[in-house]
C-alpha cells in the first residue's frame, strides 16, 4: 500500500510509503488520505493524528505522471483538494513528522497541520513558479502570516529549497530533532494530546483558527481557480515537457 494507516492508543497515523517513487502522491493516495481524516472526525476512538513520511524522504509533492493523467479535472474537484479540505478543516489534532524532502504539497500541507517537527535532514521547497505555477491551498495567504512577506516572497517566488533550521527559525516547525528521534518525539506529542481532553483542545483549535477558516476557503478557491488555468498554459507545459527531457525549461520566450 502507498499509504499506510494505523490506529493505536487514541492516534490515527498515516505513513507515506512509497520510497520507491520519493513518495510522491497520486491521486488514489490523495482519496485515501482524505478518507482517512473524514472517518476520524466520527470517530471518537481517535483523538489526535500523525502524518509522517520515511527517514529519507516525506514526499516528492504530486505525482507528475498521475498528476497530469487528470490534468481535464477541476482542481478543485481533485482527490487531492478533498485531502486538503479535510485536513484544514479536521477538529482533531494534527501532527506532522518531517523527515527527507517536503516538496510542494509536502510544505504547503504542513501550514495546516497544529505540531509539526522536523528532522535535521529535513528539507522543504515549493516550486510552483518553476512549474510555471502559483501557490496553492492557500499557502500565498499562510505562509507570509506565518515567516513575514519578504520571507515567504522568497520562497514563494523562487521556489528554492531551504533546511529545516532555516524552517526552524521562520517558524514553519516547532522544533529540529536528529532523524532517529523524529518519530519517537513526535508520537510522543500525539499521545500527550490523546490524554487532554478532547473537548477542549477541539474549542482551543477552533478558538485559534477563528473566522480565518472561511477566509482560508476562499483563497483556496481563488488559488485553484488560477492554478488551473495556468496548469493548461504554454508556461506549465515547458516546464513539464522539460522535467521529462531532463533539461532546464525555457521561459525566456513567453512574456
Amino acid at each position: 500500500m502507498d499509504i499506510l494507516t494505523s490506529k493505536a492508543n487514541g492516534i490515527l497515523t498515516i505513513e507515506f510509503n512509497r520510497p520507491e517513487k520519493k513518495n510522491a502522491i497520486t491521486a488514489a493516495m490523495y482519496q485515501m488520505m482524505a478518507d482517512a481524516i473524514r472517518n476520524a472526525e466520527g470517530d471518537a476512538a481517535v483523538r489526535a493524528i500523525l502524518i509522517i513520511g520515511k527517514p529519507e524522504v516525506f514526499t516528492a509533492g504530486n505525482d507528475l505522471d498521475d498528476f497530469l493523467k487528470n490534468e481535464s479535472a477541476e482542481v478543485g474537484d481533485r482527490p487531492v483538494a478533498q485531502f486538503m479540505r479535510a485536513l484544514s478543516s479536521a477538529s482533531k489534532p494534527v501532527v506532522a513528522a518531517v523527515a527527507g524532502n517536503a516538496v510542494g504539497i509536502g510544505t504547503t500541507l504542513l501550514m495546516h497541520c497544529d505540531l509539526v517537527y522536523a528532522a535535521e535532514n529535513a528539507k522543504f521547497a515549493m516550486p510552483f513558479t518553476q512549474l510555471g505555477l502559483c501557490p496553492e491551498f492557500a499557502s500565498s495567504m499562510l505562509f507570509p502570516q506565518m515567516v513575514g512577506y519578504q520571507r515567504a516572497a522568497e520562497k514563494l517566488m523562487l521556489g528554492e529549497a531551504f533546511s529545516a533550521q532555516e524552517a526552524y527559525e521562520m517558524g514553519l516547525v516547532s522544533r529540529v530533532l536528529p532523524i532517529d528521534d523524529l518519530v519517537p518525539f513526535a508520537h510522543g506529542q500525539a499521545a500527550k494530546l490523546v490524554a487532554l481532553p478532547a473537548s477542549s483542545l477541539r474549542v482551543t483549535k477552533r478558538l485559534m483558527k477563528g473566522a480565518q477558516a472561511a477566509v482560508v476557503d476562499a483563497r483556496m478557491m481563488d488559488e485553484n481557480k488560477h492554478f488551473g488555468e495556468m496548469l493548461i498554459a504554454k508556461e506549465a507545459k515547458e516546464a513539464f515537457t522539460a522535467f521529462f527531457e531532463k533539461r532546464r525549461p525555457d521561459f525566456t520566450k513567453f512574456a
